[in-house]
C-alpha cells in the first residue's frame, strides 16, 4: 500500500443511510452529556492559556480511556493551568462531529470512520487528526455451540455496531477475504451482517437472534461473560498487531486560534498514556470509576479485565492503518475514492513528543504541508 494513495469519501447513498450511524466504538454509557467524573480543581493563581476553557468530547468507552483517565485523574487539567476543561460525552461519532462543527466542542477523542467522513463531507475544512490514542480492543465473538471455526461463520448472523462503522467495515472486508459475498448496505449474503447497537447486542445474543458479533470492548468481553467465545482478535489481522481505534481531532479554527491550548491537551494526553502504561491496574480502576460516574454502573471484573488487556494506549495515530481502513471501505462498496491528504497535522504532537524525549510519529503522507 502506498502511503500517498488517494483515499475515500462516502458515496451519497451510503452517507444518507449511514450518517447517524458512523462511529468508532459505540459507547457503553449515557448519551451526550457533561462528564460526571471527578475533575481537577483549577488553582486560583493558575495561569490561563489563550482560551478560558477548552471543550473536549469523548465516548464513555474503554477505548477512550486516555480521555476518561486524563479527566478523572486531573492529568489533562494539570497541563492546562488556568484554562478550564469542559468535557462532554457522546455515544456516536456523527453527534461528536456535529458538536465539533458547531463549536460545542473544540477537541475530541473519536475513531477513524467518523474522522474520515467528517473531513471529507466538509471538504477538508473542519477538522484535523492531531494524535493517536488507542489501538486494538475489537474481537469476533461467537456462540460456540453454533460456530466452532472460522469457516463456520458462513451462513450465520453476525452483529456489528452500525452500518459503515469501523467494525462493520472490518467484518465486510474479512468476509470478502474468505471469498464470500455480502451486499454491504443490506448486510445480506453468505453471512448475514446484522447492524445492532452495542447496548442491545448482549440481549440479542442471549435471545439467539444473532450467532456472534464483531464488536469493540467492552461489548466483546460482556458477550464472553454471557457464554460467547473469542474466535478472532482483529489485532491479529494487522501488521505488528496495531491499528487505530481511537484518535484525537481538533477543529481547524481552534487549532489556528489556540495552538498553546492544543499543545497543552496533547501534552496531557501523552502524559496520561504514559501513566496508564506505567500503572495499568490503577488506570483500569480509574477508567472504570469514570464509566460508573457516567453510566451509573461499573463494569464487573470478568468484563473489565479481559477488555482492558486487549487495548493498547499510544500516541502514534497509526496513520497507515487509517489509509488501509479507508481502502477496505472502498473494497466493501461503501466508499468512493477521494483524497484525504491534509487530514493529519502532527506538528504539535511531535513538538510535545520531542520535549518529552520521545520519538516523532509519522502521518503516512496524509499530513498538512
Amino acid at each position: 500500500m502506498s502511503a500517498a494513495r488517494p483515499l475515500t469519501t462516502l458515496r451519497t447513498v451510503a452517507v444518507i443511510a449511514a450518517l447517524p450511524l458512523l462511529l468508532t466504538a459505540c459507547g457503553y454509557g449515557a448519551e451526550s452529556s457533561d462528564d460526571g467524573g471527578k475533575q481537577a480543581e483549577v488553582a486560583a493563581d493558575a495561569k490561563k492559556l489563550s482560551a478560558d476553557t477548552v471543550k473536549i468530547g469523548y465516548f464513555p468507552n474503554l477505548t477512550h480511556a486516555t480521555a476518561l483517565v486524563g479527566v478523572q485523574e486531573g492529568l489533562l487539567q494539570k497541563e492546562l493551568g488556568g484554562t478550564k476543561i469542559k468535557p462532554s460525552t457522546f455515544n456516536a461519532g456523527p453527534s461528536e462531529i456535529e458538536a465539533l462543527n458547531s463549536g460545542s466542542i473544540d477537541i475530541g477523542w473519536i475513531g477513524p470512520s467518523p474522522s474520515i467522513n467528517g473531513y471529507t463531507k466538509a471538504q477538508g475544512k473542519n477538522l484535523r487528526i492531531i494524535s493517536g490514542s488507542a489501538s486494538g480492543g475489537v474481537k469476533l465473538v461467537v456462540n460456540p455451540k453454533k460456530i466452532k471455526s472460522l469457516k463456520d461463520v458462513k451462513g450465520k448472523k453476525i452483529a456489528t455496531p452500525q452500518l459503515g462503522n469501523t467494525q462493520d467495515v472490518a467484518l465486510l472486508n474479512w468476509i470478502s477475504e474468505q471469498g464470500w459475498k455480502v451486499d454491504a448496505e443490506s448486510g445480506k449474503g453468505d453471512v448475514s451482517v446484522v447492524r445492532t447497537d452495542n447496548k442491545i447486542t448482549p440481549d440479542a445474543y442471549k435471545s439467539g437472534s444473532i450467532d456472534g458479533a464483531w464488536v469493540p470492548e467492552p461489548t466483546a468481553s460482556k458477550l464472553v461473560a454471557d457464554g460467547a467465545k473469542v474466535l478472532l482478535d482483529e489485532s491479529d489481522l494487522w501488521p505488528d498487531k496495531k491499528f487505530v481505534i481511537t484518535n484525537i481531532i481538533v477543529s481547524q479554527s481552534f487549532l489556528k486560534e489556540h495552538p498553546d491550548v492544543v499543545e497543552a491537551v496533547l501534552r496531557g494526553s501523552v502524559k496520561t498514556n504514559e501513566w496508564i502504561n506505567a500503572n495499568p491496574d490503577q488506570a483500569k480502576a480509574s477508567a472504570n470509576k469514570a464509566l460508573e460516574s457516567l453510566s451509573g454502573k461499573a463494569l464487573p471484573a470478568n468484563v473489565l479485565d479481559p477488555a482492558w488487556k486487549s487495548i493498547a494506549f499510544l500516541d502514534d495515530p497509526l496513520a497507515a492503518t487509517l489509509d488501509t481502513q479507508a481502502e477496505h471501505s472502498v473494497a466493501s462498496g461503501l466508499l468512493d475514492e477521494t483524497d484525504l491528504k491534509g487530514i493529519y497535522d502532527l506538528r504539535p504532537l511531535n513538538k510535545v513528543l520531542k520535549a518529552e524525549g520521545k520519538d516523532a510519529v509519522d502521518d503516512a503522507g496524509l499530513g498538512v504541508k
